[in-house]
């Protein structure tokens, strides 16, 4: 192909315009110069296998930002994405092209060359993660899947041009030169048209002279995508002559218009691998274009840039008026005043700064100095809600979709579960026939791996009917249901399936109890059958008491959970005591030969095997003895802590659930205090019991500000640790103790102060005052500061005696 002059095709096509991806500037330019040149193809860089699915971005059910998806078919794990935002060119292009019947294609590579040469990077790997649409330059170029070798040095076109400029930052750069300059759309359409076509006609000059300078700029697989763009751009012009235009990223348009042989060409493409791909468009969101959100090609701002793209009149003014109301919502309060001088101050700042235009650092800075008044609490809700956005786009029911996708589209629509990228939290009462089903849902698709939903603390009440759910979709869910079409055409076959495989494949006990937990609670009653096969098989062989000790809670969570929804649980419960059982038997001797880490998870441990017992006893009184299986535990209890080789978190520990149980009394909790902190203790020995009987459960304050003897047996104890061993007592003390509430601090620590006196007992020297007070913190009736006040109250009583008769009252 002839090259014409600075790398840009001539007056009668065919037209290179090089843009930067999500760049609202080069939409506007790619706009008016289509509508200036008038074209009779449109080519676009993008995989060639999407001009099937190019007229679904014309149909009304398609709302932007989304994503063209192309995943392999035997393995939808190997997938890639091309994101389209309303202010990308690519998409400015396509949506004129379709509006105006002109022949539109893709010409990028395959992808069913991209995701195989993808994978085989990964095989030697030289793999980046991600995916080939997600990991661009800044310029518009893609970047390709492969990681360049160490010794290629790849160049950032963008930094390099703003460094020549004189910036030294490229975004602000851009901005300068693009966002607020050429190809706005400002005046006639002619001049308009004119502007993008100079300036498409700059930036190809600046990429051409790049490109000489750096060659591929380290970007080595750009030569293979290249070649195919030229093949394509080829039998384009031989089937449309030059009326061809090419929307693609700036760094290829001097390669682009490279005079090379359609023979060298595809030799460049002889022998590239092959997978078999599928292709559908996909949901987008602003959050995931942005670069914080790890996409490669991604811009710090989409909402400011879609702001941009969609106000390119007065956009400053209209973007605080926008940013007053989310702060007027939030309940701050913003009057006309403060957006007319923040629009004066981000003005002022720009011209100080040299800039043509206030651009988001400058609306910033003003927003921060007079609508935040300094904060930037208020600031970071800005731009979480704004700057970057929740927008998440649409696809019609058009588009290809496996199977599962649509059985999750229709179960979404029939409970009125609508997607959404915000996080919001839901509450879900499990006997509305509605909340139970979706609960199944968000439990199968956990099963699956599609976390749509995390599990949430509940804001209101904490019974088995109540569930609060935290809820996202990201646009990788997508990739996620692509993944989870091999188990299944629906979701409740495929959870079952994988809950299925998942037992089989499980190597710890832990993880086929929390399967079996699960499947109850996504009503998988088909799969049950195989998970308590695999789970009794792994009890069975299973020795390690850490292991059983961690399975435990989650299995009896399931009888419990079944038992409540009339669920048949039998075999749970029996294999859930027969657990039990070997926990009693083996933890004893587990507790020794612990380091500090150790110590720590069995104390855990012991915690959770004890609510589960509690649980069991009592939620599976028909399967098994409750009441046997308290006292035998309780019998463990008692073992561990007189066990001396146990560490003393664990044995203090053990003494305050039985405590907490009613199996020890007071004299007997005191003894063991009294023994743990004796002389003959090492005092980080001591401080270790401590912790494991006054910390980590509640109540542990309390029973110090009522019970005299524990609190003076620990104040005499912590007053004798030598002054050598202090340093190596008090984090642990202070951990115990930073954990009550602060009126239970500040209770200890008065009684402490007055000497230990119990709550009610009058100071030393009072005992006969009549009227002392008994709230257990004055010291007395203080009689002299009595009498001061005498005469005030003399006054005021006589007042309201007079009063009183004056009015006809008692005198």
């Amino acid at each position: 192909m002839r090259q014409p002059k600075g790398g840009q095709a001539g007056a009668q096509g065919p037209w290179l315009f090089g843009v930067r991806h999500h760049g609202p500037g080069s939409a506007r330019s790619v706009r008016a110069a289509l509508d200036a040149v008038q074209p009779g193809a449109v080519l676009i860089e993008g995989p060639p296998e999407a001009d099937e699915l190019a007229h679904l971005a014309a149909d009304m059910d398609m709302r932007p930002p989304v994503a063209l998806l192309a995943h392999a078919t035997d393995d939808p794990g190997r997938s890639a994405f091309w994101p389209f935002a309303e202010f990308s060119p690519e998409w400015v292009a396509l949506r004129w092209a379709l509006d105006r019947g002109v022949p539109v294609h893709f010409i990028d590579l395959p992808a069913t060359h991209t995701l195989a040469l993808r994978a085989a990077d990964e095989a030697e790997g030289d793999d980046t993660g991600g995916t080939d649409g997600e990991k661009a330059e800044e310029a518009g170029k893609e970047e390709q899947p492969a990681r360049p070798h160490p010794e290629a040095l790849r160049v950032d076109p963008l930094a390099v041009l703003a460094d020549a400029a004189g910036y030294d930052d490229p975004e602000r750069w851009w901005e300068d030169v693009v966002e607020h300059r050429g190809g706005t759309g400002a005046g006639a359409e002619d001049d308009a048209g004119e502007a993008a076509l100079a300036s498409f006609r700059a930036l190809g000059e600046a990429m051409g002279a790049l490109r000489e300078e750096f060659g591929d700029g380290g970007h080595t697989r750009d030569l293979v995508r290249e070649a195919h763009m030229r093949v394509r751009l080829k039998a384009a012009r031989k089937e449309h002559g030059d009326s061809v235009a090419v929307i693609c990223g700036a760094w290829h348009v001097p390669a682009l218009a490279l005079r090379t042989t359609l023979t060298a060409d595809r030799a460049l493409l002889k022998g590239l691998p092959k997978v078999k791909t599928g292709l559908t468009w996909v949901p987008w969101t602003h959050r995931r274009l942005a670069r914080a959100g790890g996409y490669g090609a991604g811009i710090a701002s989409p909402g400011w840039y879609g702001h941009l793209f969609s106000a390119p009149d007065r956009p400053v003014e209209r973007w605080l008026t926008k940013v007053a109301g989310l702060l007027r919502e939030e309940g701050r309060q913003v009057s006309s005043a403060h957006v007319i001088e923040a629009v004066r101050l981000a003005g002022a700042l720009a011209t100080l700064r040299g800039r043509p235009l206030a651009g988001l650092t400058e609306t910033t800075d003003a927003i921060r100095s007079v609508l935040c008044e300094g904060s930037d609490v208020p600031l970071a809700l800005i731009e979480d809600r704004l700057t970057v956005g929740d927008v998440l786009g649409e696809v019609p029911a058009a588009a290809p979709a496996v199977p599962l996708q649509r059985d999750l589209e229709r179960l979404q629509r029939s409970l009125r579960f609508k997607p959404e990228a915000a996080d919001r939290e839901i509450d879900l009462d499990l006997r509305k026939e509605n909340d139970a089903a979706r609960s199944r849902l968000l439990h199968r698709l956990s099963l699956l791996r599609v976390d749509w939903g995390t599990p949430a603390a509940a804001r209101s009440g904490t019974g088995t009917f109540r569930e609060s759910w935290r809820l996202s979709w990201q646009p990788e869910l997508a990739v996620r249901v692509a993944e989870a079409g091999v188990w299944g055409t629906t979701v409740a076959s495929a959870a079952t399936a994988k809950a299925r495989s998942d037992a089989t494949s499980a190597t710890h006990l832990a993880d086929i109890t929390a399967l079996a937990e699960l499947c109850l609670r996504a009503e998988l009653s088909e799969a049950l059958p195989d998970v308590m096969r695999a789970l009794a098989d792994r009890a069975a062989l299973d020795t390690d008491v850490g292991h059983l000790a961690q399975a435990l809670p989650a299995l009896v969570r399931s009888v419990r959970y079944g038992d409540v929804r009339g669920t048949g649980t039998a075999a749970l419960a029996e294999v859930a005591a027969g657990l039990a059982e070997r926990v009693f038997v083996g933890l004893p001797p587990a507790c020794t030969g612990l380091d500090t880490d150790g110590a720590q998870e069995l104390r855990r441990q012991i915690e959770a095997v004890h609510t589960a017992v509690g649980l069991l006893a009592d939620t599976a009184a028909a399967q098994v003895d409750g009441a046997g299986l308290r006292q035998r535990w309780r019998a463990v209890l008692r073992n561990i802590a007189d066990r001396e080789s146990a560490p003393g978190v664990v044995r203090g520990r053990a003494v305050r659930l039985l405590l907490d149980e009613g199996t020890l009394d007071e004299d007997a909790v005191a003894r063991r205090m009294g023994l743990a902190l004796s002389p003959g203790t090492l005092p980080p020995d001591a401080a270790a019991w401590i912790e494991g009987f006054l910390g980590g459960a509640a109540g542990g304050g309390m029973l110090l500000v009522h019970d005299e003897r524990l609190r003076q047996l620990l104040d005499a104890w912590l007053a004798s640790v030598p002054a050598t061993a202090f340093t190596d007592v008090l984090p642990l003390l202070r951990r115990t103790f930073s954990a009550y509430e602060s009126g239970v601090r500040r209770t200890l620590g008065e009684l402490v102060r007055r000497g230990g006196r119990a709550a009610g007992s009058p100071a030393p020297g009072t005992e006969a005052l009549p009227g002392t007070p008994a709230d257990g913190f004055g010291p007395g009736l203080d009689p002299e500061r009595a009498d001061a006040v005498t005469e005030v109250l003399r006054h005021l009583l006589g007042d309201l005696v007079a009063v009183g008769a004056g009015d006809g009252g008692p005198g």
